[in-house]
């Protein structure tokens, strides 16, 4: 059937699919979740876990996305901020191979696994949850209004039958966007321009490939690809290199850098490797698989060239991995989509010191959080124009950059939110993307319950489902949810009351509470003037601003207006007994957050 042919068809059935539905065709959710990739498949567990009746609709036959079914299982960022749902499946990574050195083995990450475990277990987490369904094999194709708010949406499948599910909230959660185009809704692509708004400078894809060991005396070489030019992958690394000075690696470190447990290879390798300029972002869906044949082929010539050139005749395309003819993904790694206009766009200046514009409290609004450094893909592509990459520390993504400025009903996740294109380096990578999915999940679960639209819900109310879910809202390194103070010290600075400490570091940033530090007596006079009024900083003097705040001089601040409050008595008594002791920031922002909260 060719393109044109099956357009031709799609839209016949879709002019007259009112009058011909059948209750299998047709179906009302709470939650409508549009791809089940890395975001997608923790929104749809996340909005069942908040007790909405939820759909998750994948094109793949798999759950993860880039993950699994692009086959890269290998994630960057966020070690050690194991937040929500990532640090749930990373464990149950850890439990099935034997713990975090198991599988910590490529250089490129903590965290590698192979694509069909990945996909097991996302499956395992969705099985729990009873008002959570999927969908496979179908792509969005419509999405329905009602003026400016989004109702539901029609799939296709290879067949050309076509699904209609309705929805008091939809998530897009697609690979590139296209609920975006789909639903009308304003948004950006490619690098920043104010004359430009749809650029054609997308970061580079890669059709990934997933390499196997099948033993010594084994010949797994391919047939030749089409159009095979070694030159291409020249210097890949030391062994074929006809340059003494080469700095490269050799081919053993290429490999490695994606090694995987089960003895299998990841090859994802962007410098004279399978990185492919690619745009398919305004593409229909036959052009984009008709476009996609040309980096496969990048790819399995990649493949060739590590057999023949190389030496590495034993490596074969893994047979026990994608459910695909060509033993390839089920689809490519895609690092940039459309970018939605939201109510919030994230910028590297606002990552960079999210206190410095008082106009842009970022920190209220955090939901989620990264820390991987701005890392864009752009060597395939000789229009690309020359960017700066800033250091920055770790980061918190706002709610605002999930909601769309005109359109209502929708939130945005995967590689869609409201961000820069120079951020999306950065907002790109796998467990940011779980967790933007996460909260877009929670959010969809409250607005249900709550009958109103997302872009009316408390933040602090979606924060607090967020905290109980175990996630952290800012990526404060030294503080985790084990810790008793946690919430308490998370809240006070989504509130903007206690302040973190950001360090730009190398490939995974940080930023630093400092809770068993010291804290003096202009901090927390500046606390108590905000939550309590000038009356609750009556005592502190400018003498002693610079000096470490004792217990005795914390109780007297709080005992001023607060005399009747029964658990600050006993606090209190606590208190009296080490009056002279400094107290630490974790207790003061433990004891504000427990008193005026």
């Amino acid at each position: 059937m060719n393109s044109q042919f099956l357009s031709f068809f799609i839209a016949l059935w879709l002019f007259f699919f009112s009058a011909c539905t059948t209750e299998q065709d047709y179906v009302s959710v709470d939650v409508l979740v549009i791809g089940g990739g890395a975001s997608g498949v923790t929104a749809g567990i996340q909005a069942a876990r908040s007790g909405a009746n939820t759909i998750i609709i994948e094109p793949t036959h798999w759950l993860g996305g880039m993950l699994t079914s692009a086959g890269v299982p290998a994630t960057d960022g966020n070690h050690r901020l194991p937040s929500g749902l990532w640090g749930e499946w990373r464990q149950m990574l850890y439990n099935y191979y034997g713990g975090p050195d198991s599988v910590a083995t490529g250089w490129v990450s903590n965290t590698l696994f192979e694509p069909h475990i990945g996909n097991r277990f996302w499956n395992q987490l969705a099985d729990k949850e009873r008002t959570l369904s999927r969908i496979h094999g179908y792509r969005v194709v419509e999405v329905l209004k009602k003026g400016n708010r989004v109702t539901g949406a029609r799939f296709v499948n290879e067949l050309g039958e076509i699904r209609t599910v309705m929805a008091k909230v939809i998530i897009e959660a697609t690979e590139l966007g296209d609920v975006l185009e789909l639903a009308g809704a304003e948004y950006l692509t490619g690098q920043d321009s104010e004359t430009n708004p749809h650029d054609d400078n997308i970061q580079d894809i890669t059709y990934a490939a997933i390499l196997k060991e099948y033993g010594p005396g084994q010949n797994r070489i391919i047939s030749r690809p089409e159009g095979y030019d070694p030159e291409e992958f020249h210097c890949i690394c030391k062994e074929v290199c006809d340059d003494p000075d080469t700095k490269v690696p050799d081919c053993q470190t290429v490999l490695n850098y994606g090694r995987l447990p089960g003895k299998k290879y990841m090859i994802n390798w962007p410098n004279n490797g399978n990185d492919y300029y690619l745009n398919p972002i305004p593409m229909t869906e036959e052009e984009r698989q008709e476009a996609y044949i040309a980096a496969k082929n990048r790819t399995l010539s990649l493949l060739y060239f590590l057999q023949t050139e190389a030496g590495f005749t034993q490596l074969g395309l893994a047979d026990d991995e994608f459910p695909t003819e060509d033993l390839l993904p089920s689809q490519p790694y895609h690092r940039e989509a459309r970018r939605v206009k939201g109510l919030f766009q994230l910028t590297v200046e606002d990552v960079e010191d999210p206190y410095a514009d008082p106009d842009r409290p970022l920190y209220e609004q955090a939901i989620a959080v990264g820390d991987y450094p701005l890392d864009h893909h752009h060597d395939k592509n000789p229009h690309t124009r020359p960017e700066e990459f800033p250091p920055i520390p770790s980061f918190s993504v706002p709610f605002g950059a999930m909601i769309p400025i005109t359109i209502d009903g929708l939130i945005v996740a995967e590689k869609s939110i409201s961000v820069s294109h120079i951020l999306n380096g950065a907002t790109r990578l796998q467990p940011c993307v779980m967790l933007i999915g996460q909260a877009a999940g929670a959010a969809a679960g409250l607005c249900v319950k709550q009958n109103i639209e997302p872009r009316a819900l408390s933040v602090s109310d979606l924060q607090q489902t967020l905290l109980d879910a175990g996630c952290w809202l800012l990526p404060y390194l030294d503080v985790t949810p084990a810790d008793r103070d946690f919430q308490a010290i998370q809240r006070m600075g989504v509130r903007g009351l206690m302040r973190g400490r950001g360090v730009p570091y190398k490939w995974a940033n940080q930023t630093w509470f400092d809770p068993d530090s010291t804290i003096s007596h202009e901090e927390v006079k500046a606390v108590l003037e905000k939550v309590g009024g000038e009356e609750s900083a009556g005592h502190f003097t400018a003498a002693d601003a610079d000096l470490p705040l004792t217990y005795g001089e914390m109780a007297l601040a709080l005992n001023r207006n607060l005399k009747d409050n029964e658990w600050l008595e006993d606090w209190m008594e606590e208190a009296n007994r080490r009056p002279s002791e400094p107290i630490t920031r974790r207790e003061v922002a433990w004891v504000i957050d427990k008193v005026f909260f």
